[in-house]
C-alpha cells in the first residue's frame, strides 16, 4: 500500500511526466506527493572569478521557481502535494528523505538537466534506483 510516494525534481520535462505519474497513483491509493527540489551547488561564481556561497534566501527562491514548473498545468486536485526544497547532493538528499519520511516510492524521470544530457538514465535516477530502501519507477 502507498501512503507517501516522492517525487524529485528539477522542472525538466522528465519530472513533469514523473509527476503526473505520481499524482496518478496517488489518487489510487489515497497517497499524499512530496515533491522535493534539491539544490545541488551553493557555489556560484561572478565574472571576476570571485567564489561566494549562494544565500539561504537565492535557494528559497530558486527552489520556488523549480516547483512552480514543475506544477505548472498538472491537475493535482484531490491529492496532498507537500512541497520541499533542501540543499545537499541530490542522490544523498533523496535518499535520507525517503528514511526520514518514511516515503513508500520515489517517482523519478529518467534524465534530468544534469551536467551529461542524453544519458541512458540520468545519474541521480540511477544511483536512487540502486540504492532506495523503497520502490522506485523510473518515469521516460
Amino acid at each position: 500500500m502507498l501512503k507517501k510516494i516522492l517525487v524529485a525534481t528539477d522542472a525538466s520535462e522528465y519530472s513533469r511526466r514523473a509527476l503526473k505519474s505520481a499524482v496518478e497513483l496517488a489518487r489510487k491509493f489515497n497517497a499524499e506527493v512530496e515533491v522535493l527540489f534539491v539544490m545541488h551547488m551553493p557555489m556560484a561564481y561572478d565574472s571576476s572569478v570571485n567564489m561566494y556561497v549562494f544565500s539561504p534566501k537565492q535557494i528559497d527562491q530558486e527552489g520556488e521557481l523549480v516547483l512552480k514548473d514543475t506544477l505548472d498545468k498538472i491537475d493535482t486536485s484531490g491529492v496532498t502535494i507537500i512541497k520541499k526544497k533542501m540543499q545537499g547532493k541530490p542522490v544523498d538528499v533523496i535518499l535520507k528523505e525517503i528514511d526520514d519520511e518514511n516515503i513508500d516510492m520515489v517517482v523519478m524521470g529518467s534524465h534530468g538537466y544534469g551536467a551529461i544530457a542524453g544519458a541512458v538514465l540520468g545519474s541521480v535516477s540511477q544511483k536512487v534506483l540502486h540504492k532506495a530502501k523503497c520502490s522506485v519507477l523510473i518515469v521516460r
